[in-house]
């Protein structure tokens, strides 16, 4: 039964999120550039795949704080509070019972690499944010991990329908190395900006930076623009 209820809060409130920032999706950089920089095909999104500075690798390197948290599922939890009027702390197996999305995706790692065409399963954020409803004055949500780092990213990027929170990859368990059990992924900025091993998702009326952010990078990461560095937005 509380599944069942869980199921009907994010049908319900899934079509008046996506409303509320629909105009604002449609306005992000990597949907409306009119002069995105990179190479090869154009992507469903309208943009090159490659974007600019960055090279195609069939690898996926491995890149984090030096710290590697074996989380298993049993202990896993996350945790979605800040402004939204219904904080939840979610287990392994309700994260399962949760609607599942697959998708194929490209990966942009702020240090000059790309993997194109990965296969993902796991949970939409904007399934966890109509899950949650946040108050109408949010922006941002900021996510931590289990080994300290955290990331800020706006609504309007982070209710983009690839925006997941995955799994599995290429059909198996997401590895320990790439942050599983659970990590989110964010096709359309740099990959530092979905978080691994996340353990929380706080929704913020106004953003502040993460990890990375108050170091230097980008607050915004959009990859056709080459905007890596806080000097270059």
């Amino acid at each position: 039964m509380e599944n069942d209820d869980k199921l009907a809060r994010i049908i319900e409130w899934r079509m008046k999120i996506k409303a509320r920032f629909e105009e604002k999706i449609k306005l992000t950089p990597s949907l409306v550039d009119s002069a995105p920089r990179g190479s090869g095909k154009i992507n469903r999104h309208g943009m090159p795949s490659v974007p600019i500075g960055q090279t195609t690798t069939t690898k996926w390197p491995v890149l984090d704080l030096g710290y590697h948290p074996n989380i298993s599922s049993d202990r896993w939890r996350l945790t979605i509070d800040g402004a939204v009027q219904n904080p939840v702390r979610i287990t392994w197996k309700e994260f399962l019972a949760l609607p599942q999305t697959k998708d194929v995706s490209d990966f942009h790692c702020v240090t000059t690499w790309s993997k194109l065409n990965m296969h993902w399963k796991g949970v939409s954020m904007l399934d966890l944010a109509s899950l949650v409803q946040p108050h109408e004055n949010a922006t941002h949500i900021m996510c931590y991990s289990y080994d300290t780092y955290s990331t800020n990213i706006s609504l309007e990027e982070a209710l983009k329908p690839d925006v997941l929170l995955v799994h599995t990859y290429e059909g198996q368990p997401l590895p320990v190395e790439h942050g599983g059990p659970v990590r989110m992924i964010t096709p359309q900025l740099y990959a530092w900006k979905g978080a691994k091993w996340i353990k929380r998702i706080e929704f913020l009326t106004e953003d502040k930076p993460g990890f990375w952010e108050d170091r230097g990078y980008s607050n915004t990461a959009y990859p056709w623009r080459n905007d890596r560095y806080s000097d270059d937005e």
